[in-house]
């Protein structure tokens, strides 16, 4: 069996297994008198403003002649109006009835109902597992690229076990892809830990992490140097997220936090390569105090230290 014959596979077992799980298979839909197929032409009429039938064929994919029968059907019942548009008198729009909106709103509570039925066994962390799925399905499916926004990424201060040998995957994985670091680099990002979690206390420490989908997609964290002074380290933004403000606004935090901590300098060491992090540490008020030519992690470049006074 090929790759692609495997990946066929899971995706029909997958088909299989969900569609007994939310009940596709059953004749109606949500114990009604309808079809999957009826219930989401409804549903569509409801949803979109000035609805038209060559709106739902291209939404649904649905063949004319079927739906042509649903929507008789449905003027039949009392459940579905049509209006003819008073710009273009070959077009009709399609409206829910006071009836066919009370049969919805019935529906719409039901199909929650049932939904829930499925996620309350279900312990916080596996129903975003679920969900989480089930956004990225839709949106490699559909081809949609993320919204620019960070409205479905919250952000978490506490270490939690699992977080450390993630960051260090997340590092390992994006520097080998986008530098060309070798295993060596992975090596001394576990070095950075081991040593950050001896000696970590939230008094003078702190990591700020970005959760989307249940996972993490963009990080920093400040370490207390002494009284007086902190370093930055760990600046990392998944490429899925970027483009969207995240990276300003972990840095932000960051900062915000050294000036709650009352220090007086933060510093934070990086390399050549990095030139879109090292745009927003400039642009933050960072300056380049000392760099040195090496060979590091496979690659020829200037390591760079940069600092930013804060009592400034």
């Amino acid at each position: 069996m090929s790759s692609n014959d495997a990946l066929i596979a899971d995706v029909r077992h997958f088909n299989r297994f969900y569609t007994g799980v939310v009940g596709l298979l059953d004749q109606h839909i949500l114990d009604s008198k309808f079809s999957l197929s009826e219930v989401r032409v409804l549903y569509e009429i409801g949803d979109q403003e000035k609805c038209t039938a060559g709106q739902l064929i291209n939404t649904m994919k649905i063949d004319g002649g079927y739906l042509s029968r649903i929507l008789k059907k449905f003027e039949t019942a009392g459940l579905i109006t049509r209006h003819q548009s008073p710009s273009d008198g070959r077009t009709f729009f399609l409206q829910l009835t006071a009836k066919g909106r009370k049969l919805m709103a019935g529906l719409n509570e039901r199909s929650s109902d049932h939904i829930r039925q499925i996620l309350e066994p279900l312990e916080e962390v596996q129903r975003l597992q679920v969900t989480g799925a089930m956004k990225t399905i839709e949106t490699v499916l559909s081809g949609a690229a993320p919204a620019a926004t960070t409205s479905d990424i919250h952000f978490r201060y506490d270490l939690q076990p699992g977080d450390i040998g993630y960051l260090i995957y997340l590092h390992g994985e994006l520097y080998a892809k986008e530098c060309g670091y070798n295993f060596e680099f992975e090596s001394y990002v576990c070095k950075t830990f081991q040593d950050f979690l001896s000696t970590y206390n939230a008094n003078k420490d702190r990591v700020f992490l970005a959760i989307a989908d249940n996972r993490i997609v963009g990080a920093v964290a400040i370490l207390g140097s002494s009284r007086y002074l902190a370093q930055l380290r760990w600046f990392i933004v998944h490429p899925d997220y970027r483009g969207r403000g995240l990276g300003k606004r972990l840095f932000a935090e960051a900062i915000a936090f050294c000036r709650e901590k009352n220090y007086q300098n933060v510093y934070l060491m990086t390399t050549s390569l990095q030139s879109t992090a090292i745009d927003i540490y400039k642009k933050a008020g960072f300056r380049k105090t000392g760099e040195k030519f090496l060979q590091l992690w496979g690659q020829q470049q200037y390591e760079q230290r940069y600092d930013m006074d804060l009592t400034q």
